[in-house]
């Protein structure tokens, strides 16, 4: 359920917070390197169009607007916003295979905003060849302080080892 009112969160990455860097392995409290994402009229209707989600207030300004009570227009499909989390992991983990994701829309995003997705480990269990490691999942508007998705995922990596794009 989409909350209209507009949540304040701090960031997962603060100056305090430990940070993730080149060959290190992955800790709890590590941050990845956020991502940031401006969703375009493009993304929307070709995310309608694989998704089939054709609600109008992704795709019709005037019912956004007016039934849809978005004052600031047509809104990005919350799973399309959603998907920079998985897309984040698998860009420091190659091979990381998502197992599961819990969000709540706290505030809208519009097309045409830019959002930052932030990914920050929680808990990490080694099974075998492979760790489970679940995640704090957080996507701010632009500002860094008006937050837009909060959540938590789990994920399985072949390896703890950060990618070279893991760097701040």
């Amino acid at each position: 359920m989409l909350l209209l009112s507009l949540a304040r969160a701090a960031p997962l990455v603060r100056a305090a917070s430990t940070t993730a860097t080149l060959a290190a392995a992955l800790k709890m409290g590590d941050a990845l390197r956020s991502h940031r994402r401006r969703f375009t009229e493009e993304d929307v209707a070709a995310y309608a169009g694989v998704s089939g989600d054709r609600n109008p207030v992704h795709l019709d300004d005037a019912f956004a607007r007016g039934t849809g009570g978005f004052q600031r227009g047509r809104v990005v499909h919350g799973m399309l916003v959603a998907s920079l989390f998985p897309a984040l992991i698998a860009s420091h983990f190659p091979g990381a295979v998502y197992a599961s994701q819990s969000l709540k829309f706290a505030a809208p995003v519009h097309v045409g905003d830019e959002v930052v997705a932030q990914v920050q480990a929680l808990h990490i269990k080694a099974t075998g060849a492979r760790h489970i490691v679940k995640f704090a999942t957080k996507c701010f508007m632009d500002d860094e302080e008006t937050l837009a998705i909060d959540g938590e995922a789990m994920a399985f990596l072949p390896t703890l080892q950060l990618s070279a794009e893991a760097i701040k």
